[in-house]
């Protein structure tokens, strides 16, 4: 395993959240499995406007002590087929905080949103 790989993997495990560039920077949430970032968008979820179209995303992984950069990196940006990577959504529907239907939430996931894998590059 190369230093940056373990790098962007301690840091993607020790914070919940990351930046990704998209139309401007956006804050999102996430959760590491698997050797990948896995995150939702859409319905009731944060709204990562462009994501699920591009084949690459960069991302920024940031201290959650103090804020300061740890890693930045491309990640590719695939669409999970939730019915196939039940285990990956079910670690992601933990990590989800207050939501409202949390007994429901990878029904609702189906219906309304897109899970994707972001898998770093290099």
């Amino acid at each position: 395993m190369s230093d940056i790989t373990a790098a962007i993997g301690e840091g993607a495990k020790k914070s919940s959240i990351l930046w990704l560039t998209l139309d401007r920077p956006r804050l999102a949430w996430h959760t590491w499995h698997d050797g990948a970032i896995y995150l939702v968008t859409g319905g009731e979820e944060q709204r990562l406007p462009g994501l699920e179209a591009l084949e690459r995303v960069h991302v920024t992984l940031r201290s959650k002590d103090n804020g300061a950069r740890l890693v930045e990196f491309d990640a590719a940006v695939s669409v999970v087929d939730q019915a196939a990577a039940a285990d990956a959504v079910a670690v992601l529907a933990k990590e989800r905080l207050n939501a409202r239907d949390s007994e429901h939430l990878t029904e609702r996931w189906a219906r309304e949103s897109v899970v994707l894998r972001l898998t770093p590059e290099g």
